[in-house]
């Protein structure tokens, strides 16, 4: 039985790398991978200096949202059955996770109730747009039919932007609730400890620094990680389209590799790092001292 259900894995594995090879079927001197990140305009949409135009990213962050909302809501309108099957289970199991794996050993009695939900949400807001990123969806930039997009990979995620806004939103609600337990003065005391007084500012300067460090790594590591992947599976299969011959063939295995990879691993496992990371910094800032 594992045997079979790793030979059907694989195959799905194959399928899912050989449906988007179209998207760079086009001819050698065309194939540019970086043209699967492009974001262009579907629905215009600039208000002064800010473009809330709906591009691919969006419609994928829609897609996931749809996903999670619509998922949520068909379980509890089935009924809550004391023996729990099917969609029930998987969102019982996801509740529990996130309580005892994630909220729980980050965040303290003093925000945990608040909090559970956000930090909830953004770890299963995270891991289904990670997940939908490695499905092959007609978004890709080029279209073979002259009308239809072809088969392509791309993740909301790997988005700069998307990344930094879930990071900001982490960073500006630690900060709040840290003004908000201590008061500003008392919160700006928390990052300087005990220290002869000449050592004192240093440490606060290296405390600030890290408090922005904080930023730029929740930020840049999600967003990293989705970004070489996709790349990784995006040039693993442009290889077989610019070889042109049975050697390119040798560049699937290495693809459906990488797609397994990222799929099995690195999507739930940076949604799980991101979520915790925000709820220790949450949780911490209303700590007496950190």
């Amino acid at each position: 039985m594992r045997i079979a259900a790793r030979t059907r894995m694989l195959f799905a594995s194959a399928l899912l790398v050989l449906l988007t090879l179209p998207s760079w079927a086009m001819g050698a001197e065309e194939v540019d991978p970086s043209d699967e990140f492009r974001l262009d305009q579907y629905i215009p949409l600039e208000l002064g200096p800010f473009d809330l135009s709906v591009n691919k990213a969006v419609i994928y962050m829609a897609i996931s949202s749809a996903i999670i909302i619509g998922f949520g809501l068909w379980v509890v309108r089935k009924g809550m059955d004391l023996r729990p099957n099917g969609g029930q289970n998987v969102l019982e199991i996801a509740y529990e996770f996130t309580e005892k794996q994630i909220a729980g050993p980050t965040m303290g009695p003093k925000v945990y109730a608040k909090y559970f939900p956000y930090v909830a949400a953004l770890f299963l807001f995270i891991l289904v747009n990670n997940v939908v990123s490695f499905i092959p969806l007609p978004m890709a930039p080029h279209s073979s039919s002259g009308f239809i997009p072809d088969l392509g990979l791309y993740a909301a995620t790997a988005n700069i932007n998307v990344t930094l806004t879930l990071a900001l939103l982490t960073f500006v609600l630690t900060h709040y609730e840290g003004v908000r337990a201590h008061g500003s003065g008392g919160y700006l005391k928390t990052m300087m400890p005990d220290a002869p007084g000449f050592i004192r500012p240093v440490i606060f300067g290296i405390e600030l620094l890290s408090q922005i460090l904080r930023l730029v790594s929740l930020s840049v590591r999600l967003f990293a990680n989705l970004m070489a992947g996709h790349l990784l599976i995006i040039m693993a299969a442009a290889f077989t389209i610019l070889l042109g011959n049975f050697a390119g063939v040798l560049g699937l295995p290495f693809g459906i590799f990488f797609w397994v990879f990222e799929w099995v691993l690195v999507a739930g496992l940076q949604a799980f790092i991101f979520a915790m990371l925000s709820g220790l910094y949450i949780g911490y800032a209303v700590e007496s001292s950190h």
